[in-house]
């Protein structure tokens, strides 16, 4: 048994940002420290040094890391009073710390000390250095102090640990793997989007990128009016006074952008559902209508900081799927039933099929009284069940107006997307006094519940991407066939077949150009073209195809009907 078999990874992962920062003071002895915790994928450490750190920098730091772990150094917990520690951290010209202990106000601390490196740490540590296992250092980012863009910008050096080599070269190749299908380089590649500094952090979409949201769109409508839906748009601009009754104003102005109209405060919205609240105000309802759905892919705008922003995964304007279900409270478990059956239907038609979910209960702050809570949460406790869901309770992760589900997929390569959501809101219909015809005659409060599918569609859009490495199934894919001409005396037979094929719905194009076959094959296999129906003097006189998908494999003497059938089958099983 390898003797770290048992070793804590978070430990581990830990111990070994410690050992990389005794590393960086031994070959920068001028780098001041700030924090250097583990995390899901490894560990970081935040250095205040004026050099910026550079690929070499890494490789030497490894070096002296593996010099280090020699030592055999134990790890040392040493419990100190604050006022010690801040002289101590003050002699060694280390500000950062100094700072987290005076912000910390505690009569102690804790120091951890290994060989002749010590670190204000909470631990917990392995035992020792030699209980390290293999570590890599990968990348430098910058990192605003504490996070806080007020504060000055650190250099981070990121890293990774395994308690084996083996482990570690595993998810050395998953980086790789994850860098291939990266959708920013993948969207450039294909043509789908692009950003530009005159917009930063809002996606331009191309025309093939349209295609595929179109395709996600058109599909997305086609489930929810199967279920009764009802769709919607509201404004993009309301009024601050509409943001203060909806609570959006306490609990996210910050991430709000605003504007002034004929000397009116307005803001940009960040949400849909007050909009779509309006829409329910605006006549009479009685319980006879319950449920109501409402459905709106509403275009929103959130302030995202710069240096959050990545690809489609971060933006500042985004397409959200969100629908709101008006019902009563008899409904709650029956609605959420059929939300988790859309939702997952959904999933799996985007290929996903493997799920992780929670549950979330009632937050420290909240409102609403305790039956309230007790009711909704024990409604989504019971649709789970009831559908024989596994998932998880995430204690006390509720939204402040409610408990909810949040659906997680996972892709193709091991990551999880948190999604779809269901949420039952209390809020919202008292603070805007939304009532309905009960069947006693009398006004009551109807039931909110809001919820979402694929959540932003432009994320959406690169969680597709990566998962399928940019080879979208035939029905998503922007241009589904390619018609590939061998010489100049088949083109018109080649338009005739992109017309016939243009004229079954189907996305051609076709590639008449003076170039060798090969070359022509190459780039459709590099756009991820599904098919290409390669046409030469042999095909033209009998009136077939050569048949080539993206893979590889290819099929001569197709006759056209059969491929037709073939791709038409295809193209509507999604549907």
């Amino acid at each position: 048994m390898n003797m770290n078999d048992n070793v804590d990874l978070a430990t581990l992962r830990h111990s070994t940002s410690h050992l990389m920062a005794q590393a960086v003071k031994k070959l920068f002895p001028e780098a001041k420290l700030a924090i250097g915790p583990s995390i899901d994928t490894g560990f970081y450490y935040d250095f205040d040094i004026e050099r910026n750190f550079i690929p070499e920098d890494l490789s030497r730091i490894e070096d002296k890391m593996r010099e280090l772990v020699k030592m055999d150094s134990d790890f040392v917990k040493n419990e100190v009073k604050s006022e010690e520690a801040i002289e101590f951290f003050e002699k060694l010209n280390e500000p950062y710390k100094v700072e987290l202990i005076r912000d910390l106000n505690q009569p102690t601390v804790t120091i951890y000390k290994h060989s002749d490196f010590s670190d204000l740490c909470a631990g917990p540590h392995l035992k020792s250095t030699r209980y390290i296992g293999a570590f890599k250092l990968l990348n430098v980012a910058g990192a605003y102090w504490r996070g806080d863009v007020r504060n000055k910008m650190l250099q981070r050096i990121y890293g990774t640990a395994f308690r084996t080599q083996k482990e570690l070269d595993e998810y050395l190749e998953l980086l790789k793997e994850t860098e291939r299908r990266d959708h920013r380089k993948i969207g450039r590649d294909l043509d789908l989007y692009s950003f530009h500094d005159e917009g930063p952090g809002f996606a331009f979409f191309h025309p093939k990128g349209m295609v595929v949201i179109n395709e996600i769109l058109k599909y997305w409508r086609y489930k929810h009016e199967e279920r009764g839906y009802l769709e919607v748009k509201t404004p993009i601009i309301l009024n601050n006074e509409l943001w203060v009754q909806s609570g959006h104003w306490e609990h996210y102005r910050e991430n709000m952008y605003f504007t002034r109209i004929d000397d009116m405060d307005y803001a940009v919205k960040p949400m849909n559902c007050p909009g779509v609240v309006l829409i329910y105000k605006s006549r009479q309802h009685s319980y006879r209508e319950f449920p109501l759905k409402i459905a709106e892919l509403g275009l929103v705008h959130r302030h995202e900081l710069s240096g959050v922003l990545h690809g489609l995964f971060r933006v500042r304007a985004f397409t959200q799927d969100d629908a709101h279900i008006f019902c009563l409270p008899e409904q709650v478990k029956s609605e959420v039933i059929d939300v988790i059956r859309l939702i997952f239907d959904m999933y799996e038609t985007f290929g996903f099929s493997d799920f992780m979910l929670e549950l979330s209960t009632r937050p420290e702050h909240s409102i609403g009284t305790d039956e309230m809570w007790k009711g909704a949460q024990d409604a989504l406790s019971e649709a789970l069940s009831s559908e024989g869901v596994d998932f998880m309770i995430n204690e006390g992760a509720g939204a402040f107006y409610g408990p909810k589900i949040d659906f997680h997929i996972r892709d193709c390569m091991g990551r999880t997307w948190q999604c779809g959501t269901i949420q039952v809101d209390f809020a919202m219909p008292d603070r805007f006094d939304l009532e309905y015809a009960g069947r006693d005659n009398l006004r009551h409060r109807p039931v909110m519940i809001h919820r979402t599918v694929l959540g932003s569609i432009e994320r959406f859009l690169g969680i597709l991407i990566e998962h399928y490495a940019g080879a979208f199934p035939l029905w998503l894919a922007p241009v589904q066939l390619r018609v590939l001409t061998i010489n100049e005396n088949v083109i018109e037979y080649a338009r005739s077949l992109k017309e016939e094929f243009s004229g079954e719905g189907f996305r051609v194009e076709i590639d008449e150009r003076p170039e060798s076959i090969g070359r022509k094959i190459r780039e459709s296999q590099l756009e991820k073209v599904p098919y290409m129906l390669i046409v030469g003097d042999k095909e033209m006189e009998s009136s077939t195809i050569s048949v080539r998908d993206r893979s590889g494999g290819e099929e001569r003497g197709l006759k056209i009907g059969t491929f037709m059938n073939r791709v038409r089958s295809e193209h509507k099983e999604m549907f």
